[in-house]
């Protein structure tokens, strides 16, 4: 035992005072065929050893390889190791030991990625302008007043909408067109694992439409207000005079001598600034082609959704390809008090994506070969091959319209594209070599977008050519993003939950309203140098990763760092296309499990299409009723599943029950050790336990179950006590390799462990009225639901549910419902 309370300790203390290291891992997990390699870093010199990772609930080594040595230098340590497990295939939730270092608990399975597709949508949602559905109000109704135009400034135009591009309320066509026909890419290469919990408007509810066409569709009617007229375009609305401290957008006071009205800047081709400080702009053709390329996707796609408004999209599509032709050079955002802007440099990029996506929209010929041309002006995003870029230089950061050409009909046409984004993945291997987290991108503000982007090329490049030379950085920079990083710390804001993630993004909704913007893609680490060259930055609080920055460059969770921790809203909208492959990959490795879930994530009803029944029975210090129940479900000929605490397992009194229900074949699982309660009756998203307290809980019961001979290793399901948990309870036994299950909302037997004496007390007739009523009126019966019946309950309530088993039984079968247990 005591060995076994020091692993435990070992275990689940994530910064070990007497550890020589620590060991980075992707926080969402695996899948069982992926490259899969966490990093161990120290500051100390570490000799190389065998690394073991570790079965989470049993205690297993089940895996064991050398640790290969890495540069450790790159990022101020002394000591850098991979530890590389890609061939360990199985499923389940573990960690890795080197020495006396201990990763975090993770799971290798093939749904690890489910539900992130429609993740940063909730940071898009969150980002709107004009009505806000995250705040439930509406901002910026008075949008806005022309500026820097030869005849109309001062004029008003409504151009209320879009979504306000980071922290601050600026609000870009650059980024926003950018950001929708990144969302429309996804849906058309991913359109199965989007969602439907929306509505347009953004609040919670269906339409009919997913999620993600209803973000997008909003993106593109703000467009279509910024370009109200053919030649007539605008770029962006307000300025950084928006950059006076934390306010929520509903209570904007920033004034710009305009009323209520912000300025929204004209499209003239020419160098602009209200102020002392001018952008470069050359010409219209960036923004312009930008504005096509999102129109033309977005006619293409809606055209069986809303074809009259996808064929406004179409002529509005074609008109800015004519524009953007007019007038070759580059649009940049403009500023007033700052020397700060978006500095792009390039349009061909932008040209290309114009004429290719207008290609696939019309079929015409010629726009394959503009898009053919434009295309080998550019072979490689610049910053791939300089690997330096100053502020959203050379933007997009990924190249869609090589993607498009990649795919060609011309054979010599997609041979030569793949190649042009296969340069571009060489030279970021080549500058990768050497660095333990293999990332080879440069740490300019924003890196995060140039992880995803470089990320997302690789994913694509191999998707289209078969060609897997570049897995091993596709793999890590997708890792890089969910914890396999120095700071060991996603970089999207609430995922995994209960993982580690920023919690104190630059935000006015963390500073105002204490939460952190979930689903937002923070800009990530940045040079040294450029870090302590910025203006106005100043930690709130004592740096949880100070061990962790004297390497190239430094990360801070503050809200102080506006550089390397501001959510964005174009690196967010890229997220979409790179998860929904993921989980689009994950379904398509395996069958899908038609389940329902709970909005904490639990399983609460199985296939409803199907017509089983699940009998869960759970007991923890009560449990008279068990031997009436066993003896029912022998009698009926039904399995079921019973879960069971710690402390019930270790009872000597329950060993002899414990062996008749494993000898009768019924399913055994988890109830914790010690009947715990996570969450906050009255607030749920608050927790009363601590991660390590909780794996410790869990694997406590799980090492009783095995005591008394139960095969752990096949138990999966896990039913938490008091049947009370949320979504950070639900993923940390995720990472464990277990799925939770409850009871199904609405058949009330699990008020079974009522008394007379409670306000929420319900009889025995009357939660069996509850259960025919809900097979009477839902649309699938009871197909699918989990039956929960507790095998014992306060000595007050002498109106026992259990004894009604017999007739329950009798019900379901007459009903032509099967009763079935839980197997794994």
């Amino acid at each position: 035992m005591i060995c076994r309370a020091l692993m435990l300790f070992i275990l689940f203390c994530p910064y070990h005072l007497f550890a020589s290291g620590v060991i980075r891992v992707n926080q969402l997990g695996y899948f069982p065929d992926a490259q899969k390699v966490a990093v161990f870093l120290s500051s100390e010199r570490v000799p190389a050893g065998h690394f073991q990772l570790v079965n989470c609930l049993s205690g297993e080594k089940v895996f064991e390889a050398l640790s290969e040595k890495s540069d450790a230098s790159v990022w101020g340590m002394q000591t850098a190791y991979r530890l590389d497990f890609s061939s360990f295939s199985e499923s389940g939730g573990f960690y890795l030991q080197l020495g006396d270092a201990v990763s975090p608990s993770f799971r290798i399975a093939w749904d690890v990625y489910e539900g992130t597709a429609d993740f940063p949508l909730h940071y898009m949602r969150q980002q709107r302008c004009g009505f806000n559905p995250f705040l439930n109000d509406s901002c910026h109704l008075h949008d806005g007043i022309i500026v820097d135009h030869p005849t109309r400034s001062g004029e008003r135009i409504d151009v209320t909408g879009g979504w306000h591009d980071a922290s601050d309320y600026l609000q870009y066509v650059t980024t926003s067109a950018n950001a929708v026909y990144q969302m429309l890419f996804a849906w058309e290469r991913n359109a199965e694992v989007f969602g439907d919990q929306f509505q347009a408007n953004g609040l919670p509810g269906s339409n009919g439409l997913p999620d993600i066409l209803d973000e997008a569709r909003w993106g593109l009617e703000w467009l279509l207000k910024m370009n109200p007229g053919k030649n007539e375009m605008y770029n962006q609305i307000a300025d950084d005079r928006d950059h006076r401290g934390y306010r929520l957008p509903v209570g904007d006071t920033v004034t710009y001598g305009l009323g209520k009205a912000r300025p929204v800047y004209f499209v003239s081709g020419k160098p602009q600034g209200l102020g002392k400080h001018k952008n470069r702009s050359t010409g219209v053709a960036s923004t312009a082609a930008k504005y096509a390329s999102a129109f033309a996707l977005g006619a293409r796609l809606f055209r069986s959704v809303d074809p009259e408004f996808s064929q406004k999209m179409a002529i509005k599509a074609r008109d800015a390809w004519a524009f953007a032709l007019s007038g070759p050079g580059v649009c940049q955002t403009a500023c007033v008090v700052s020397p700060y802007f978006y500095e792009e440099d390039n349009y061909v990029d932008d040209m290309q994506l114009a004429a290719a996506s207008l290609f696939l929209e019309n079929g015409g010929k010629p726009f394959e070969q503009q898009a053919k041309y434009w295309g080998e002006l550019e072979p490689v995003t610049p910053w791939m091959e300089l690997q330096r870029a100053r502020h959203y230089q050379y933007y997009p950061f990924i190249n869609l319209g090589h993607v498009w050409l990649a795919q060609s009909e011309d054979s010599l046409i997609a041979k030569q594209f793949a190649a042009f984004m296969k340069q571009g993945l060489e030279n970021i291997r080549r500058a990768a070599a050497g660095d333990p987290f293999r990332i080879g991108i440069p740490f300019q503000w924003c890196s995060n977008n140039l992880v995803v982007a470089a990320a997302t090329q690789a994913r694509l490049y191999r998707q289209i050519t078969g060609d897997e030379s570049y897995l091993e950085e596709e793999s890590a920079l997708t890792d890089w993003l969910l914890g396999c990083n120095p700071w060991g710390t996603s970089m999207i804001c609430g995922l995994p939950s209960g993982g580690d993630y920023p919690e104190r993004p630059h935000s006015a909704i963390t500073y105002l309203l204490h939460q952190t913007t979930t689903g937002g893609l923070v800009d990530g680490p940045v040079y040294k140098n450029i870090y302590e060259n910025l203006r106005g930055i100043h930690l709130f609080e004592e740096d949880e990763y100070a061990a962790f920055q004297s390497g190239k460059a430094v990360y801070h969770d503050d809200m102080g760092d506006y550089s390397s921790n501001e959510p964005t809203m174009d690196g967010t909208a890229s997220l979409t296309y790179l998860f929904s492959s993921l989980e689009k990959e994950g379904r398509g490795a395996t069958a899908r499990q038609h389940v329902v879930k709970d909005s904490q994530g639990a399983i609460v009803r199985m296939n409803p299409s199907a017509n089983k029944v699940y009998l869960i029975f759970s007991a923890h210090d009560l449990n008279e009723g068990a031997p009436f129940i066993r003896k029912s479900l022998k009698k009926n000929r039904v399995k079921a599943s019973f879960f069971f605490t710690g402390k019930f397992y270790a009872d000597p009194e329950n060993q002899l029950l414990v062996k008749q229900l494993i000898d009768d074949g019924h399913f055994l699982g988890a109830h914790s050790d010690g009947h715990l309660l996570y969450a906050d009756w009255n607030k749920r998203d608050s927790l009363l336990v601590g991660r390590e307290q909780f794996e410790a809980d869990l694997q406590a019961n799980y090492q009783k179950m095995a005591e008394q001979g139960i095969d752990i290793r096949a138990v999966r399901s896990f039913l938490p006590p008091y049947e009370w948990y949320n979504k950070t309870v639900v993923n940390w036994a995720h990472q464990l390799g277990l799925t939770v299950i409850n009871f199904t909302p609405g058949i009330r037997t699990n008020a079974d462990y009522t008394t007379p004496d409670m306000p929420n007390y319900q009889s025995s007739d009357a939660i069996f009225s509850s259960l025919e009523k809900f097979e009477k009126h839902d649309p699938h019966g009871l197909n699918g639901c989990l039956i929960l019946i507790h095998a014992g309950t306060h000595p007050a309530r002498t109106d026992k549910f259990y004894h009604r088993l017999n007739e329950l039984i009798s019900y379901l079968k007459k009903k032509g419902y099967q009763p079935d247990c839980l197997a794994e």
